[in-house]
């Protein structure tokens, strides 16, 4: 068995102007967020784990198969376009582990 593919999707974060009328200092902005970004998982195969900002892409490559299924996955633009939100993609990156990993290049966001 191949070891896991990490992709780590870094700076998930608000547009600069945020009109949502709370100070970046409050308490709530962590918790507003959370709950902003909670459907950022919905219709992803792969594993999603996020952390304040940051989110990860965790799967397992053992395909052709599997990594056209990561790629679909990492069309999160589609869900930044409509919730106004954006990823810095010059900041992601990829994480191949193991000998026999194909490697496959990955894009987000046409990039």
């Amino acid at each position: 068995m191949l070891p896991p593919l990490l992709i780590e999707l870094a700076s998930l974060a608000l547009t600069p102007h945020s009109e949502s009328g709370v100070p970046q200092e409050s308490v709530l902005c962590p918790v507003l967020f959370s709950i902003f970004i909670n459907d950022l998982e919905k219709g992803v195969n792969s594993e999603v784990a996020t952390f304040t900002d940051d989110t990860k892409l965790l799967k397992i490559v053992q395909s052709q198969a599997d990594c056209e299924e990561l790629q679909k996955d990492l069309s999160l633009g589609d869900w930044a376009t409509k919730w106004q939100m954006k990823f810095s993609v010059d900041k992601c990156k990829v994480m191949h582990i193991g000998k026999h990993n194909p490697n496959y290049t990955y894009k987000m966001m046409g990039v």
